[in-house]
């Protein structure tokens, strides 16, 4: 199930403009800008601290951690990280998007996949453990959200496939899409055999020969003016 972090986030509200100029004084003061929208109330600017919100992220649960969110001036509620920017060189978070989560009502979150074991068409078969599909969207309650979704691949053999529908199932939890999707194979690498193709070429004829031919060609008509020469004189 999803863990429920221990840690509060604390969020102040933001006033005045929200323009890059605002967001970057944010961050100078060490906090970083988000809003905080959902369960049929207004959105509100605030800031809160990057560090926290980090540590939900690497949490094993990340993301589809559920939290306590105490916005100043309002009661506290139940949230979670719904978005998020870093910064591409550093990494440091930018901007975060929290919504509020009411625990009676179902939401749709994407599930990490875990492969658990070493399939048996890797071990003795020479094949290899491809992971398709490391994320399902499933449909459930905020507290059966799971951290992540294991399924055994030890059994697996050579051409082996592991469908959405072979994941672990219950009750309290809806998967969304196909469920013929392949979540992993076990595939075997084939060595790419180049086929090379022989050219026979026709028989030619050595230049001498060829030069033969024509010398020869040439003769009757070098001796045809000889031939000529003589019966003049004999004349």
């Amino acid at each position: 199930m999803a863990i429920t972090n221990t840690e509060a986030v604390v969020a102040t509200p933001r006033e005045g403009k929200f323009n890059k100029n605002a967001a970057r004084r944010v961050r100078v003061a060490g906090k970083i800008p988000a809003v905080v929208y959902g369960a049929g109330k207004e959105t509100v600017a605030v800031s809160v601290d990057p560090k926290v919100i980090t540590r939900i992220l690497h949490s094993d649960s990340g993301h589809n951690t559920i939290f306590d969110l105490n916005v100043e001036g309002s009661g506290a509620v139940k949230a979670m990280i719904v978005d998020w920017q870093h910064e591409p060189i550093k990494g440091k978070l930018l901007h975060i998007d929290l919504k509020r989560i009411a625990m009676d009502k179902a939401m749709r979150v994407s599930v990490p996949i875990q492969l658990v074991g070493i399939p048996i068409g890797v071990k003795s078969g020479g094949g290899i453990l491809e992971h398709v599909l490391r994320e399902v969207e499933i449909e459930c309650l905020p507290g059966d959200i799971p951290s992540h979704l294991d399924v055994d691949v030890s059994n697996m053999e050579l051409h082996g496939l592991i469908h959405v529908s072979d994941l672990p199932h219950s009750g309290s939890i809806k998967f969304l899409g196909d469920e013929n999707a392949t979540v992993a194979h076990v595939t075997i690498i084939k060595e790419e055999v180049v086929a090379v193709e022989e050219v026979v070429a026709a028989p030619t004829e050595p230049e001498v020969a060829k030069k033969g031919k024509t010398d020869a060609a040439a003769a009757p008509a070098a001796a045809a003016p000889a031939a000529d020469a003589k019966d003049a004189k004999k004349k």
